[in-house]
């Protein structure tokens, strides 16, 4: 499969669009919502005018920008879900998640983003993180690496011993009952816990090296695909529960692991799996 050529200029030009529709349509809003511009998809699921505004404009700008490609946006398929079938289709597919961290946005947290990924047959290519109340900027391209305001990233090395490491992962409220115990298992071994604030920036932490590891309770590639790229061009790995790649269109055997090699993250997800109900 033929893949678009994913250029410094593409690149260039989705981090202008990212930029611009964030300041267009998200951080006017910010602090500055009325009552009806917040609703619930679900119960606790919030979306605000804010998300629809921004996901209809990068929708727009994006497939002008790579003709032929489609969009599979967070906002479209909570009406939709059929979308999601572009994941695994062989059109260019721009995944955008239009503010990460809604909750936190709403109740005036800077702790949101806005999250692309660009992804062919399952395969990411190329993402933008943009964290516009924290000025913070993330962007990697397959084959080309990671970078963060502008400088190229790595992972740095795991330590030798997990209990040196931290985690970061969901309150485990969220935890599946069926594997919530791989959470206290955690602490039990020594491995410190701490809790996300939203995907995109931890994703950004972890490949800068201010998080030791991931754990991940959920897979919906808008929350995800950006993130994922970054943190594998910056040299780490992810794992799921049964040892296989994260696949982006869905069914993945949870949690998934992220960490800076293989050993470590499966040592992780062996401690989560001996717990399991």
């Amino acid at each position: 499969m033929t893949h678009p050529a994913v250029t410094p200029q593409l690149l260039a030009a989705v981090s202008e669009i990212v930029r611009d529709v964030a300041h267009r349509e998200i951080m006017p809003r910010f602090g500055a919502l009325a009552e009806g511009d917040v609703s619930e998809k679900g119960p606790g699921d919030l979306v605000t005018i804010a998300d629809q505004a921004a996901e209809a404009a990068l929708t727009e700008r994006l497939t002008d920008l790579l003709p032929g490609s489609v969009v599979v946006g967070e906002e479209a398929v909570a009406g939709d879900a059929s979308l999601l079938d572009a994941l695994a289709g062989d059109d260019p597919v721009w995944i955008v998640d239009p503010i990460d961290g809604t909750h936190n946005f709403v109740h005036g947290s800077p702790n949101f983003g806005v999250l692309v990924a660009l992804a062919r047959g399952g395969e990411l290519l190329a993402s933008c993180t943009y964290l516009p109340a924290l000025e913070q900027w993330a962007t990697a391209a397959q084959g080309a690496g990671a970078y963060v305001d502008g400088r190229r990233v790595h992972v740095p090395p795991a330590p030798a011993d997990l209990r040196a490491i931290e985690v970061v992962t969901s309150q485990k409220r969220w935890w599946e009952d069926e594997w919530r115990g791989g959470h206290d298992a955690l602490l039990a071994h020594g491995v410190a816990v701490d809790y996300m604030k939203a995907a995109g920036l931890e994703y950004v932490e972890l490949t800068t090296g201010q998080r030791g590891a991931l754990v991940g309770v959920w897979d919906s590639p808008w929350d995800h695909a950006a993130g994922l790229l970054l943190y594998a061009e910056a040299g780490g790995v992810t794992v799921t529960a049964d040892g296989s790649a994260f696949r982006l269109a869905g069914g993945n055997a949870l949690p998934f692991v992220c960490a800076p090699d293989r050993a470590t993250a499966l040592a992780v997800s062996e401690i989560i799996a001996a717990a399991r109900d």
